[in-house]
């Protein structure tokens, strides 16, 4: 806070930028290393727990690939994202993006679909619990319907958030870490191990004659939502010191790390185990994959531990997504886009319960209806639309029109348009590759959120700016 600079809106009578100065010396805590943790810990979960074997199924043993291709197709969207966080390193995220960027029919449209994003993971995540949760069951002969355990875990989750409990990631980090450190570990080990065959992936990658570059492709798609924690970094913006460079450093250096991780881990898993073990009795893909893993390589002792562990990460992962998703129904209800109901807060426990309890409904129908791959598919698919939207929307904010005179990112994408450019082909492409359903499920939230807006939004938005406008003439 510029004590000077401070000082003077308070003599011109600026409240509101004395109030924002103090808030911003007082919330922003977040270092470069805080950003990194958060968000690699939003990423890892259900993209290193439950996604391998689904990707497997559709591409065989070189799924260490389609890891990396999904990563290198994020990346010009984690550059279009840094620098908007650079530009406005405010809390909300891709939905604050986007609604800048192209105004309030798009942004209900991205808001909306980011919401189906974060829930979709988040079923996906209780879909892997429920996985692991089995193998630790199995092994103690207690027999337990996997539908039950994951509505019981739903309303779980659904009652902590709206009791607004502030201690998730106290326990989630050291936990999630833990059980990475294992894994890597286990890994390492395997890279020494005389039984090891790195042909396996490498010809699982590139053999032609095996493997169709478009399956390539699919699986990579499948994949891209085991990226969607990067986001995590700009919706927490206003927490971050120095933004404008923390920001854009610890998105991309999270990017890194991530992919590393997910390459590295899948090589080995397929390098190390022979055969399509990633595959059910009935040939449907096992969800509970690590466990499967470390079953063959370790022993059956250390691969429960992994399963209480991976247990543990799942449900906390699911409970901070329906945190976030929830969050998304409150920003667009404060910007008068949805009903005011979804920005309604409990009087006790200061959570948007409505918002809350409509995500976790809207998660129950998911897992109840949906094809588990169907749920992946279609999570993944939304957050490659939103990484499609806030590629343009950099280039859209860059134009020389007087409207963005006030966008002045201090980051900003090298290669500009053409990383741009190149991003927002590669996800229309994957999304196109991905079948009938994403497009399908894309189709959709555009026509919810459209009707949404032109129902409900169009009319209050207005409305609500032209009281500000008054506000702001007074």
């Amino acid at each position: 806070m510029d004590i000077k600079s401070t000082t003077g809106k308070l003599l011109k009578g600026d409240i509101s930028g004395v109030v924002s100065d103090v808030k911003y010396q007082i919330e922003r805590s977040l270092s470069l290393i805080g950003v990194i943790i958060v968000t690699v810990a939003a990423s890892i979960g259900s993209g290193l727990f439950v996604l391998p074997s689904f990707a497997a199924a559709v591409m065989g043993p070189g799924i260490w690939l389609a890891f990396l291709l999904a990563g290198i197709v994020f990346l010009p969207g984690t550059l279009s994202k840094s620098e908007l966080a650079s530009a406005m390193p405010d809390n909300g995220g891709a939905y604050v993006y986007v609604e800048r960027s192209f105004g309030p029919l798009i942004g209900t449209i991205s808001g909306l679909g980011l919401w189906a994003s974060f829930l979709l993971k988040s079923a996906f995540a209780l879909i892997g619990f429920s996985a692991y949760m089995y193998a630790v069951t199995n092994y103690l002969e207690i027999s337990v319907n996997a539908t039950l355990q994951i509505m019981v875990a739903l309303v779980l989750i659904t009652v902590l958030n709206i009791f607004g409990i502030k201690k998730v990631k106290a326990f989630q980090t050291p936990i999630l870490a833990l059980t990475t450190a294992l894994i890597v570990i286990i890994c390492i080990i395997q890279l020494f191990d005389a039984s090891i065959d790195f042909s396996r992936p490498i010809d699982g990658a590139f053999d032609t004659s095996r493997n169709d570059p478009v399956l390539v492709a699919e699986a990579a798609a499948l994949v891209f939502v085991a990226y969607a924690g990067i986001y995590k970094a700009g919706a927490i913006g206003g927490e971050v010191k120095d933004p404008e460079k923390n920001l854009p450093k610890g998105m991309l250096i999270s990017l890194l790390l991530i992919t590393i991780l997910y390459v590295f881990v899948a090589f080995i898993m397929m390098a190390a185990v022979d055969g399509e073990w990633w595959l059910n009795s009935d040939g449907s893909p096992r969800e509970d994959p690590i466990f499967a893993f470390v079953d063959a390589v370790a022993s059956t002792n250390i691969g429960l531990a992994l399963a209480l562990l991976a247990v543990l990460t799942m449900i906390s992962g699911a409970l901070s997504g329906l945190l976030a998703a929830s969050r998304f129904l409150f920003g667009m209800a404060k910007d008068s886009l949805l009903p005011d109901l979804m920005c309604d807060t409990n009087k006790k426990f200061e959570t948007p319960h409505w918002a809350i309890i409509l995500t976790a409904v809207t998660m129950a129908i998911s897992i109840l209806t949906l094809p588990v791959k169907d749920v992946a598919k279609l999570a993944s698919g939304f957050q490659i639309m939103v990484i499609v939207a806030l590629n343009i929307s950099v280039i859209i904010l860059r134009s020389d029109n007087p409207k963005h005179d006030w966008y002045k990112p201090s980051f900003k994408s090298p290669l500009f348009p053409w990383v741009q450019i190149l991003g927002t082909v590669a996800g229309a492409y994957l999304v196109f590759i991905m079948g009938e359903k994403a497009i399908i499920g894309a189709l959709g939230a555009i026509i919810i959120g459209v009707s949404t807006y032109y129902i409900y939004g169009k009319k209050n938005y207005h409305f609500k700016q032209s009281q500000i406008a008054e506000t702001s003439e007074e």
